[in-house]
């Protein structure tokens, strides 16, 4: 049930036909796991807090850094050092108190990957390495969990939702994650501060349109090329 407040809070959405207040129902019975806190999860999360996900988990183990500010708004100069988890725990609670924020800041692996997906409805991947992705898009499949895929470089991102119903996922598209020395990282070759929110808004589109019931285009890879304003959708 929504309180008073909340259907306050989220007029403007509730106002919408395809939303109403049984799809913002909805939106607060979700429960979304977040792995990574970074580029790509600090805007996703900040935006599934406003529109009134109720249970939000988010894994990451890094700490705050400055070279981190001109993309990760979420944070700034006074957290550097501080655990990632914990300022987005704070702040989004701040954000949005109708909001659960669970946190996990541990190393996610094939060990722990499943204990902590258990409870969730929806993964969204939005970690930085190719080991990390091919944990949770394996852990998905085992699982029958559907997966938020997500990823940037420089002025280039990609979204995908893997697994749906029993779609195809990362390895149907890519069997084997690449060499580390092959692919070029946001850390090496760098990323436009503002790419990442772009991107991370597409995902947390995708996982309303996924909670809502309206979503229509699995086995589809979004390539958006943003220092052209071009999105070129692949069909695998």
């Amino acid at each position: 049930m929504l309180s008073r407040e909340e259907v306050n809070r989220y007029s403007k959405q509730v106002m919408l036909e395809d939303v109403g207040l049984l799809g913002q129902s909805k939106l607060k019975e979700a429960k979304v796991l977040v792995i990574g806190a970074g580029g790509l999860g600090a805007p996703l999360l900040q935006y599934l807090t406003s529109i009134g996900i109720g249970t939000i988990g988010i894994v990451d183990f890094d700490v705050v850094e400055l070279t981190n500010l001109h993309r990760q708004i979420l944070f700034t100069p006074d957290d550097a050092g501080m655990p990632k988890v914990e300022v987005a725990r704070w702040k989004l609670g701040k954000q949005n108190p109708y909001v659960s924020i669970k946190t996990y800041p541990v190393v996610l692996s094939e060990e722990n990957a499943e204990q902590f997906f258990t409870e969730y409805d929806l993964i969204v991947d939005g970690c930085d390495n190719f080991l990390t992705r091919y944990i949770v898009n394996d852990t998905c499949v085992k699982m029958g969990k559907t997966l938020v895929y997500g990823s940037i470089l420089g002025y280039q991102g990609q979204v995908a939702v893997f697994n749906y119903k029993k779609s195809k996922h990362l390895r149907d598209l890519f069997p084997e994650p690449p060499n580390a020395e092959d692919v070029p990282s946001c850390s090496e070759n760098g990323v436009m501060g503002y790419v990442p929110g772009i991107v991370g808004l597409y995902m947390c589109d995708l996982v309303t349109q996924l909670i809502l019931g309206q979503f229509e285009q699995p086995n589809t890879l979004f390539l958006m090329g943003l220092k052209t304003l071009e999105i070129r959708k692949i069909r695998f």
